[in-house]
């Protein structure tokens, strides 16, 4: 056994006391390693004891599942981000919401359908659902904050069924769990699975919790999976290109814009955010966690991959499944391991190597330019024209150009710094770059003030 595979599993073993989790099942899954899983505890399942392939409840972390779909669907022209979801939908009441705010639960939805879900655990088939809209409440008013909402994503899930003609469960299982191989992710309970626990705060009984089928409402929370599939999930939302390098579930560019951060959870503390569908959580500097926290009677689950930071060996993602409905030491797991990852296990330093030179129409754009009184610097790496600000932090990404097709002296941003705006190169007669504009900026290779003036041949100071 490995240092760093030691300490998970201390960390995990440690989870589990801590926490009176009486099942826990966690994997961590990376570009560079094979898969690591990890089970302590006992099923409650006779027929099945506790191993690698036992399934949990994995609650909420459905809705990425369901997130997806609905980005599929945009990609293939069925629906738009921004149109309201009565376009595509037949709605009661509320119609007016936009598919994005849905996503990004800043559409104002109460929390769960009409009635008292948790209290009966009865929940409404999708007609019922939907036809009861005009009874659930807009509790904030539209955009107007974050405001979590199964109600929401359960709609956008049985928006998509309609779409494709067919059920929810089978359309995320012919779309996303088959194509990425999740073969242990299923809607329906699998003879694998574990008893969920609602375990007492004063004494170390654990009462099994009723099983709940969540009907209509199934595509924001309804899904049981294991760890390793989890994971391999989560090592997806992180770094797509490397989990499905063809696209077939999502094309990479897709997946970056459901990561972008929508809104913040919470206006004081911006300890996390919401993109499209999931939860960004800040881990430090320049890094991020992202995936979804999972709740059901009896389990908590966090899923979560790892974007960004140093040791980040690339398609970095970690599952923890639990069989307590209140063990708060499941959802730190997740985090704590990346963390543990990447300071135990870090990814091997690729050496340096020499690459072909740039192009000759841009190594005079390269090297020291001055605009708005500040100092940046051009280079080419990896075959594209780079920028960044000369004080700028190493670890903060560079902007990245591509050359249009049609015109050679202009290139758009395509990352970073000034994202989408146009990088416009001036050349004198020879051809060499004198002057550019980005973001209509200009840019020179001295400084120089507002006016024109070389920052040089200013007045003395008054």
């Amino acid at each position: 056994m490995t240092g760093a595979v030691a300490r998970y599993e201390r960390a995990a073993r440690k989870a589990q006391a801590d926490g009176r989790i009486p099942a826990l099942s966690v994997a961590l899954h990376r570009a560079d390693r094979d898969p690591w899983v990890f089970t302590v505890g006992t099923s409650g399942n006779p027929a099945h004891p506790l191993d690698t392939g036992s399934r949990f409840r994995i609650g909420s972390v459905t809705k990425t599942f369901t997130a997806v779909l609905v980005l599929q669907a945009r990609d293939e022209g069925l629906l738009e981000l921004d149109a309201p979801v009565s376009a595509y939908l037949d709605m009661p009441a509320h119609g007016d919401a936009t598919i994005r705010r849905l996503l990004s639960h800043t559409a104002g939805f109460q929390r769960e359908p009409h009635g008292d879900v948790w209290d009966t655990l009865i929940t409404p088939d999708a007609a019922r659902m939907i036809a009861e809209l005009d009874r659930a409440e807009r509790v904030l008013p539209n955009a107007r904050r974050f405001h979590y909402s199964n109600l929401g994503l359960a709609v956008l899930g049985q928006l998509v069924a309609k779409l494709r003609g067919g059920t929810w469960d089978r359309i995320v299982t012919e779309r996303i769990l088959t194509p990425l191989g999740l073969r242990s992710t299923t809607a329906e309970t699998p003879p694998e699975a574990v008893v969920g626990y609602l375990v007492d705060a004063y004494s170390d009984a654990a009462r099994p919790e009723p099983p709940v089928d969540l009907a209509g409402v199934a595509p924001a929370a309804q899904l049981w999976s294991t760890a390793a599939d989890m994971a391999k999930w989560a090592a997806f939302l992180a770094d797509p290109q490397a989990v499905d390098p063809r696209g077939r579930v999502l094309s990479a560019a897709t997946v970056d814009e459901m990561r972008w951060p929508v809104t913040t959870t919470d206006e004081s503390l911006w300890a996390a955010g919401f993109g499209l569908g999931l939860i960004l959580v800040p881990d430090g500097k320049r890094v991020t966690h992202v995936g979804h926290d999972g709740a059901m009677p009896g389990f908590l689950a966090g899923v979560y991959g790892r974007r960004g930071g140093d040791g980040n060996p690339g398609a970095l993602g970690c599952a923890v499944l639990g069989s307590s409905g209140t063990a708060g030491q499941t959802n730190e797991l997740v985090h704590e391991l990346l963390r543990l990852a990447t300071e135990l296990d870090p990814a091997e330093i690729r050496p340096w190597r020499a690459s072909p030179p740039a192009p000759a129409g841009y190594r005079s754009a390269l090297g020291r330019w001055w605009s708005e009184g500040s100092e940046f610097v051009f280079g080419w790496h990896d075959g594209k024209l780079q920028a960044r600000v000369a004080e700028a932090p190493g670890d903060r990404p560079p902007a990245i150009f591509e050359e249009l097709e049609d015109q050679p002296d202009v290139l758009r941003t395509v990352s970073g710094r000034e994202a989408g705006e146009l990088l416009r190169l001036t050349r004198d007669e020879s051809g060499t770059v004198i002057r550019m504009h980005w973001a209509t900026y200009r840019f020179t290779r001295l400084q120089e003030g507002f006016d024109g003036g070389p920052a040089s041949a200013g007045p003395e100071p008054v």
